[in-house]
């Protein structure tokens, strides 16, 4: 399987190359082609990982690669740079978030449906084994009422702002609380912004906390019935891109996204309601 990465200055990326081309640890999947021109940082990755080919635009990956990762870190760019391999009904996968407007990701799922081409978006903490061990204590005590998910985020930050960390948190609580959103509300602090919805049937409270100078919180979700909580620090491993790598592999092979459609449309929802509350605060300050 010959893989093609838009965005390449996202760390995520790294882990993608070690774990395919120097470990060659994801079968026969291969990174094959750079985009982005030559550059300190494209050559980089090129001799990490033997990789051969590298083109100065997107669409020069077309007719060298079977599938595609959209790596790059601002989600406003992910519907321009994904459709047209969509379009040729190669599988994506949209590392996070899939966009910045309920109307950017319907774009690329209308595309992937049209033109049979699998796609799949998520936060990388979705996967990780912490996350995990969450779901399956949660789900044995059946949907939970209550879910709530603390992390860093900073909604002042480079690459999209609180969409950029924030969707760590709201993917993470989503993957708890199944069903569709309503009544989205945002508290902002000098320290927080606070986002509060319902899922289906389960209250959620996702608690963004802005990082520190040096350090951040990690990040922490608690679900509970009436009878029941569970709860667990989720902490990336060194290889936490890992799993969601592994996941789009077997679509890319399979055909079959491992997260439904409408579900990726949930976790842009929440944040673009967020981000619309950001503006607005920050407007009333001016």
């Amino acid at each position: 399987m010959r893989i093609g990465i838009v965005g390449t200055d996202n760390s995520h990326v790294d882990q993608i190359v070690r774990h395919l081309n120097v470990e060659k640890a994801g079968g026969d999947a291969r990174v094959v082609a750079l985009s982005g021109g030559r550059g300190r940082r494209n050559d980089t990755l090129a001799a990490t990982g033997g990789i051969a080919t590298v083109v100065d635009e997107p669409a020069g990956l077309l007719g060298l690669v079977d599938a595609v990762v959209v790596a790059d870190r601002d989600g406003a760019n992910h519907r321009e740079q994904a459709i047209p391999f969509l379009a040729e009904g190669l599988p994506v996968f949209v590392d996070k978030p899939l966009g910045r407007t309920v109307a950017d990701a319907r774009a690329m799922i209308d595309a992937a449906r049209a033109h049979g081409a699998p796609l799949t978006s998520s936060s990388a903490l979705r996967w990780i084994p912490d996350t995990e061990a969450l779901v399956a204590g949660s789900a044995q005590a059946g949907t939970p009422h209550l879910v709530v998910v603390s992390g860093p985020a900073d909604p002042d930050g480079d690459h999209g702002g609180i969409f950029f960390y924030g969707i760590h948190a709201v993917d993470i609580a989503l993957r708890l609380a199944p069903g569709g959103i309503s009544g989205v509300r945002t508290d902002i602090t000098d320290t927080t912004v606070v986002a509060s919805f319902t899922a289906g049937a389960t209250r959620v409270v996702v608690n963004l906390v802005r990082p520190g100078t040096t350090d951040q919180i990690p990040f922490h979700a608690m679900t509970f019935t009436r009878q029941s909580m569970a709860q667990r620090t989720l902490t990336p491993g060194a290889d936490y891109c890992v799993p969601g790598l592994e996941a789009f592999l077997e679509m890319a092979r399979t055909g079959t996204p491992p997260i439904g459609y409408g579900d990726l449309l949930r976790p842009i929802e929440v944040l673009e309601n967020v981000a619309a509350a950001l503006g607005e605060a920050s407007a009333d300050a001016r």
